[in-house]
């Protein structure tokens, strides 16, 4: 006799997990902590393991929905088949949230009179009355935590920290007690790795030993270090195992940087025509940390030198005394000049600028008024020769979110020099302001003011460099570079003592590295109260390359006598 056994076979099938009565974002939540949803891009799940996983779903998303406040949840778990393709479907009433009615929260008085830590306790949430969240509650003990940590508080902790949740209620009490113990002090700091003579490097420090533990000061030493090129590692590290009566001894170990920087490239400007541009940095000379910096450009209607050495001063505030000597070899249609310069002068941090006192002297031979003349001889070009010396105070600040790709940032250069005599008396004042700020992810506008004013004995002493001329790449769009400005009696363009121009650019990006820009510029170059505006509009093509920023303008003149046609403007570089 001959028996046969027929064993029932698994089918294998998908499982699909569906949730209703619930916004997308909890709907998430409960679809990441159930675990139906792991199989749902399998395609080898049993009857047996859609109903083990149907069976555990609702208590898993009713658990899911408890770090929102909702406690009482009802979720009613439905699975059903259709061919090979299971459902589970979660049909979800959070019932009523549950909110805090009570926030016990305790930090110490001595810490609550440092003010970022009293707005880390100020700003705790949730509060009475709001409804109770974890992720709200986890980050707002983070933040005191943090801020108590970073202003010296080291051995800081929660000591209660518990949140009791009344289910009948639907309510919550949250106590949270610190305590901090004792603040620590920052001590001594300690170099290794340095090529520089002991001591150079405490100039960097932002602290005297027995200053309150800042991590904002420990951050700014790296930052310090970081910026003035000298390393290529620089790890700050604070050695608080080591503390001694709540001293905390800093360790810092850097790496010398390459120590002479090559730099060259070429480039096209429509203001000085196609050029190509080379320099070589020494970043430190000797054991005294000085710098030697050496620049060359050459284009086809600008030649340019300088070197500059420089030497570090003590203090925290990155001072620096400067020795520089340069030659400018300028030729444009509105005047050409050869000068020689030199000067000294000092610079450091002041106020949140970068301030600059020092002393010029400028000589050499100009003409103005050639517009592409070569003939001097020419009725009407101004032939001059001068020399100046004048001190010079500048401020400058920069402030970008990106320097390379600026979407909020803004910079002020602020310019005043005065000249006693020799060849003319002269005092100048200039501003130059940008402000740059997105619209949304795909949109910029940037404004641009330019102003200044001159007084001075014998105009036709000033050298071109010295005078105000308006139009062109970084003036005004539409019009060629320093075609604006006072006209002498033969009508050519001769500079003046004032000058005011505003800008403002509107840019669109079609994708990261591609856009469009529209742009109206306005403004003059003129004596006394002699204003007349002249604007230029125009639209332009951005790219985001891979040696920078690179503008592409098409400008043209807006109802000025002088000036028609379309004018191109180039310029590659930084937005500020």
């Amino acid at each position: 006799m001959t028996i046969l056994l027929t064993a029932p076979v698994a089918r294998a099938d998908t499982l699909k997990v569906t949730i209703d009565g619930v916004d997308k974002h909890l709907a998430e939540a409960i679809r990441t902590e159930v675990s139906a949803s792991q199989y749902a891009a399998r395609t080898d799940v049993t009857g047996t393991q859609a109903r083990a996983l149907a069976d555990d779903a609702s208590s898993e998303a009713a658990t899911a929905l408890q770090p929102y406040g909702y406690y009482n949840a009802d979720v009613e778990a439905n699975l059903t088949r259709n061919g090979n393709a299971w459902t589970l479907h979660l049909q979800v009433a959070t019932g009523p949230p549950t909110r805090v009615a009570l926030l016990d929260l305790q930090v110490p008085r001595i810490a609550m009179q440092l003010a970022p830590v009293r707005k880390a306790a100020q700003s705790f949430h949730p509060r009475a009355g709001e409804q109770m969240n974890d992720s709200l509650y986890e980050s707002s003990k983070g933040a005191i935590g943090t801020a108590l940590l970073e202003h010296g508080w080291l051995d800081a902790e929660a000591e209660v920290h518990r949140v009791e949740v009344t289910r009948a209620s639907n309510s919550a009490a949250i106590h949270l007690h610190y305590k901090v113990g004792e603040r620590y002090k920052l001590g001594a700091v300690i170099f290794k790795g340095s090529q520089f003579k002991p001591g150079f490097l405490q100039r960097y420090v932002p602290w005297q030993p027995g200053d309150w533990y800042s991590q904002a000061n420990l951050l700014a030493l790296q930052q310090s270090l970081t910026d003035a090129e000298y390393f290529s590692i620089v790890d700050v590290q604070p050695e608080v195992d080591e503390a001694k009566g709540h001293v905390v001894p800093v360790q810092v170990e850097v790496a010398p940087a390459k120590r002479t920087v090559y730099t060259a490239g070429v480039f096209v400007g429509t203001d000085t025509g196609p050029g190509v541009r080379a320099g070589i940095r020494r970043r430190w000379i000797n054991r005294s940390g000085h710098t030697l910096d050496t620049q060359a450009l050459l284009a086809q209607r600008l030649k340019t030198a300088q070197v500059v050495y420089g030497i570090p001063r003590p203090g925290r505030d990155h001072a620096s005394f400067n020795l520089g000597i340069g030659y400018r070899d300028e030729n444009t249609t509105t005047s050409k000049s050869r000068t020689f310069s030199t000067a000294a002068n000092a610079t450091r941090d002041w106020h949140g600028f970068v301030r600059t006192l020092g002393v010029h002297l400028l000589t050499g031979t100009f003409t103005v008024g050639n517009h592409g003349r070569r003939n001097v001889g020419i009725p009407g070009i101004e032939r001059g020769q001068s020399t100046l010396v004048y001190p010079e105070v500048a401020l400058t600040k920069k402030v970008a979110d990106n320097p390379l790709f600026v979407r909020r940032g803004y910079s002020i250069n602020l310019i005043a020099r005065a000249g006693p005599g020799i060849d003319t008396r002269f005092a100048q004042v200039l501003a130059d302001v940008v402000w740059i700020h997105a619209l949304g992810q795909d949109n910029r506008v940037i404004l641009r003011a330019n102003a200044g004013i001159t007084s001075v004995g014998d105009f036709s002493k000033l050298p071109p460099r010295l005078r105000f001329f308006a139009g062109g790449d970084r003036s005004i769009r539409g019009y060629g570079y320093q075609a604006i400005g006072p006209r002498n009696a033969y009508g050519l363009v001769v500079g003046g003592e004032r000058l005011l121009v505003g800008s403002a650019t509107v840019e669109h990006y079609f994708t990261r590295d591609w856009g469009i820009a529209a742009f109206v510029d306005s403004g003059d170059a003129f004596d006394g109260t002699h204003f007349h505006a002249s604007t230029g509009a125009g639209l332009g093509l951005r790219w985001r390359s891979p040696v920078g920023m690179v503008r592409v303008d098409l400008g043209v003149p807006v109802n000025n006598p002088y000036h028609h046609g379309v004018q191109l403007h180039i310029v590659i570089g930084p937005d500020l």
